[in-house]
């Protein structure tokens, strides 16, 4: 799919989509309950749909009704035998192997080449040395044993997702854990978001000290209603689009770790900003087209954009020497250089991620483009471009 955006100024007021950092983590704490939840504001998109079926691979069921998702959980006794698509969703991926290792058993996760190539190796290192055996073959990841209490140790520079994962898992078993990560601890925001949610489920997970969780065993999680806050990470891409533009639906107390996008949006609106992005790599490519659109910036803490559904600083890098911009790439660093974006003569490319293709967009509202590959938007938020419509802006969209 191809879509030309014209130049325009965008202006009104738009609902942020739900969040789905928290709908993955609702929808899973409803699968590991007992009994029957539902889930209000659960969008439509590929990631989302990867955890409803490896939610139903487990032995759950989920029903959709608009944005509503009824679950009935597996009271943490997941299927011994399941195959686990995950499509492209890392989350989904993460986020579901220590639950599926509970009752022991031998269970595989497929998905998309490039989230095979990311890969689990966290899990591959900690969960061998408890005696699981896993196994890379042309099918997927296979899995044959059982997760089982004690100490866990995860280094705190690689996703928060692995050490989600374990949080999710380890009250279900019988016996007492512990989580402990090591500094310098990144993405810890999400950490936190898991924690509560869990919480709001009937789970206690008590932080014995800095970066250390204690998890008491023989838990249950509790089947609710309950009902997704607004996405930052999403919401993000719409505030770039200017001052003219409001979104509601956000939650100023939110745990998303990405709800610092509208000070750093700021922030690059003066010359010589020096932005972190260590804990919210999500919001790199935006935070790279509004730079680009304005005095530049340094980004410092780069390295895991790497490692996203794209390489996020080379494709970035890439689509915006299209628009007349340079960037500097190094180790754990770019810096994108000031000098103001022209329009495109060549195509852009969406490198088959969400993100890039929706900050290209950002950009191409001020200047015009048109971009390939833009259907994966659909990923996480397939209504973006209607919704860039309905803020006033032209945007033709090719099959």
């Amino acid at each position: 799919m191809k879509v030309t955006i014209a130049p325009g100024t965008a202006h009104g007021v738009i609902a942020a989509p739900p969040s789905k950092s928290c709908g993955h983590r609702m929808l899973l704490c409803a699968a590991l309950a007992d009994g029957e939840s539902r889930i209000r504001g659960i969008l439509g998109s590929q990631d989302m749909e990867a955890t409803m079926d490896c939610i139903r691979a487990m032995g759950g069921t989920c029903l959709r009704e608009g944005d509503t998702v009824s679950v009935i959980g597996t009271g943490g006794r997941a299927a011994k035998q399941a195959t686990y698509p995950c499509r492209e969703s890392g989350s989904t991926l993460r986020f579901c192997i220590p639950p599926a290792l509970v009752p022991g058993g031998h269970t595989v996760f497929t998905g998309a080449a490039r989230l095979m190539e990311r890969g689990v190796g966290v899990y591959e290192e900690i969960l061998s040395a408890k005696g699981v055996i896993i196994e890379k073959t042309s099918a997927g990841i296979s899995f044959r044993g059982s997760l089982t209490p004690g100490e866990y140790i995860l280094r705190g520079d690689i996703s928060s997702q692995f050490v989600s994962g374990l949080l999710l898992a380890l009250p279900l078993l019988k016996s007492d854990s512990t989580v402990r990560v090591l500094p310098p601890v990144e993405s810890r925001p999400y950490m936190d978001l898991t924690l509560d949610v869990m919480a709001s489920f009937g789970v206690r997970v008590e932080k014995s000290e800095e970066n250390t969780f204690y998890i008491p065993g023989g838990q249950r999680y509790e089947c609710r209603c309950a009902a997704v806050e607004g996405d930052w990470s999403n919401a993000a891409f719409l505030l770039a689009l200017g001052d003219e533009v409001r979104v509601t639906g956000l939650h100023s107390g939110s745990l998303q770790g990405d709800r610092v996008c509208r000070e750093m949006l700021h922030r690059l609106e003066t010359p010589g900003a020096v932005l972190d992005l260590s804990a919210c790599p999500d919001l790199g490519p935006v935070l790279f087209a509004a730079a680009a659109r304005s005095h530049g910036a340094v980004f410092v803490g780069t390295r895991r954009l790497r490692i996203k559904e794209s390489d996020r600083v080379a494709a970035m890098t890439q689509e915006l020497a299209k628009f007349g911009v340079r960037v500097r790439e190094e180790e754990n660093r770019a810096t994108v250089l000031p000098g103001g974006i022209s329009f495109p003569e060549e195509e852009l490319d969406g490198h088959n991620d969400h993100r890039i293709v929706m900050a290209l967009s950002v950009l191409a509202s001020s200047v015009g483009g048109t971009i390939r590959g833009a259907e994966a938007v659909n990923k996480s938020y397939p209504g973006f471009f209607e919704d860039l419509q309905r803020l006033g802006l032209t945007v033709e969209i090719y099959p």
